[in-house]
Formats: C-alpha cells, sequence, structure tokens
C-alpha cells in the first residue's frame, strides 16, 4: 500500500470539499453516509480544508461532527488539512490557521499533514516551516508538511527546510503539466508523493456533462476557462475518446480518468500518484473507488489520444493564484 508520512493509505483517497463548500451542502445524513463508504472502500486518506465552507460549517465542523459518532474511525483516517483562504504564512498566520482546525475538530481527530494551500511570496517559508515543526509537529498536533498548488523553485527550496510528506497539485487527462514542468520528477528525487485532486476535471470526466447548459446555473464552473462556449466544445473531443476506451475496458469515465492517474504511479522517473476524487453520495463514491489497472499498450493510447486533442483554455480564472 502507498504512505504518507510513514501512515498507510488506500491507493484513492477522499476529497471533502463538496461536503461544505457549495451554496446547499448535500445533507449530514447524507455526507456520513458517502464518507463511511469512503472508508470501507479503503479510501482512508481524507482530505479537507480550512476555506472549505462557512465559519458556521466547514471541513472541521463536518469532521468534528462524524468523528463524534463514529469515534472508532478517528484512528483509520489519514487526514491532511489545508490552510490557505488568506495565504497568511507569517508565524502569527500560520498559528492562526493550524490553532483554528485544531479548535474547530474539537479533539476529535489529529491532523495526520497541515498544508499549506499556496505560497504567499511575502512571507518567510523557512520561518512558516519552523513554526509547524516546533510548535505543532514536536508537540504531536500536527503529523507533517504537505504543499500544494507550488510551483518548482518553490518545492525545491521547501525540501531544503523541512520534510514534504505529499505534494498536492491538479493531475487529470485534462490536467499533465506536472509531468513535463519538473514537479512530479523533484517528487520522485525526494520521494514525495503527489496527491493529485480533480483526477476527473471537475466532472468532466464523467462523461454526464454534455454542454455547458448541463452545469447548474450558479455553477462556478460557468466562470472557468474551459467552460466557455469557445473551449468547451473542442474540450469534449477528449472526453468522447475516454468514453469509447472506458466502454471497452468495462468501466465508467471517471473510473477510466482515476485509474490513469493512478497508473501513472508505473511510469519511469514518476512518484507515486494518490488521486482524491470528491463524490457526495455514497453511490458515487463506490463507484470512484473501483480501480481498474490499464496496461501498457492503454497507457500509451491515452496517451496518443492526450497529443491529438489539447485542452484548450486554463485551468482556473485569473483571480485564483496557481503554481504558486
Amino acid at each position: 500500500m502507498p504512505t504518507i508520512n510513514g501512515q498507510e493509505i488506500g491507493g484513492t483517497g477522499f476529497g471533502l470539499m463538496g461536503f461544505t463548500w457549495r451554496k446547499n451542502p448535500p445533507s449530514q445524513e447524507q455526507a456520513f453516509a458517502a464518507m463511511r463508504a469512503a472508508l470501507a472502500s479503503g479510501m482512508n486518506f481524507w482530505n479537507g480544508g480550512d476555506l472549505y465552507g462557512t465559519p458556521e460549517y466547514n471541513s472541521m465542523t463536518l469532521l468534528s461532527r462524524y468523528f463524534t459518532k463514529y469515534p472508532e474511525d478517528a484512528e483509520k483516517v489519514v487526514l491532511s488539512m489545508k490552510a490557505g483562504v488568506t495565504y497568511d504564512q507569517s508565524p502569527e498566520g500560520v498559528r492562526k490557521s493550524i490553532d483554528g482546525m485544531l479548535k474547530g475538530l474539537e479533539g476529535k481527530k489529529k491532523i495526520d499533514v497541515f498544508e499549506f494551500a499556496r505560497r504567499n511570496q511575502e512571507d518567510d517559508m523557512a520561518e512558516a516551516f519552523r513554526v509547524v515543526k516546533d510548535e505543532y509537529i514536536a508537540k504531536g498536533l500536527v503529523g507533517g508538511v504537505s504543499l500544494s498548488e507550488v510551483r518548482l523553485d518553490t518545492l525545491k527550496e521547501a525540501v531544503k527546510h523541512v520534510k514534504v510528506v505529499a505534494v498536492e497539485v491538479e493531475v487529470s487527462l485534462f490536467a499533465t503539466d506536472v509531468l513535463t514542468n519538473g514537479i512530479a520528477a523533484t517528487c520522485a528525487e525526494h520521494n514525495i508523493p503527489i496527491v493529485a485532486y480533480s483526477p476527473i476535471s471537475r466532472g468532466m470526466l464523467t462523461g454526464q456533462i454534455k454542454s455547458i447548459d448541463d452545469l447548474p446555473e450558479d455553477s462556478m464552473l460557468r466562470g472557468y476557462p474551459r467552460f466557455q462556449p469557445d473551449t468547451f466544445p473542442i474540450n469534449i473531443e477528449l472526453v468522447k475518446q475516454v468514453e469509447t476506451i472506458a466502454s471497452r475496458k468495462g468501466c465508467t469515465p471517471a473510473q477510466l480518468a482515476i485509474s490513469w492517474v493512478r497508473c501513472l504511479s508505473k511510469k519511469p522517473g514518476m512518484p507515486t500518484f494518490i488521486p482524491i476524487p470528491g463524490a457526495t453520495t455514497e453511490e458515487r463514491v463506490k463507484e470512484n473507488a473501483q480501480f481498474f489497472e490499464l496496461t501498457d499498450g492503454e497507457m500509451a493510447e491515452l496517451d496518443e489520444i492526450l497529443a491529438k486533442f489539447p485542452v484548450v483554455g486554463d485551468r482556473y480564472p485569473d483571480y485564483i493564484p496557481v503554481d504558486t
């Protein structure tokens, strides 16, 4: 089994964002059923954040309630929590983030991995890491440090100051930059697993979105570059190719997309990839958990398709910082 900071995890993890960061969150009953299904399916690496939701209802609120009802699950889950709603990585900002998370969790669960959601270029990275190491890891309140959406020079600097236990970046058939920009190679060099968020490209690779009209009117994706009238029709062609291979493989397009991310680990010079699809229903969680081993020939076929059907549009709108 893969490990993060010495803790065994399943080959596919679980993203918690969708439970609390939306206009109409699913009911607590539905959320708990999905979370239990994830754990039963071996998806024991859970990824949440203090920015996922409101002060009244967020990842910490949800987790505290879940572990209150199911205290026996706390030791089974490897919990990664990201902070970054203000990107304040001064010593005071780091303390405020971690203390806020610990308060929200109400002692029900340790933070196994504390993750910097983005790098703030104005703050001293080494000092931020020192605070986490000396004041939280040393006291057993936090297990290790992870980074998210970092560029190569940030990663190379970070490993000089702290043991980086994971790097979270977007990886999918629609987001392959990390395979060639040095991030994956550097992670492999330092034995750092990559936590791959959005492995089904915000639902695009589920096969359920056939047109922009399939998106809810209030969906934030309507403002994303890849979901615009001039880009979506081009990008949907890649989805059609994925659907064809999935049908032949006997799996859903989402299962193929998630399995492809996991199978990147087999490629020479690559680190371990842990996809963390998010799902808010028990049924969808169980679907995402099913792994289909892809042969070298199938991986090569998908490489050829990626070359023929390049993705159009940036991953995020300009106002969202990436590659920090």
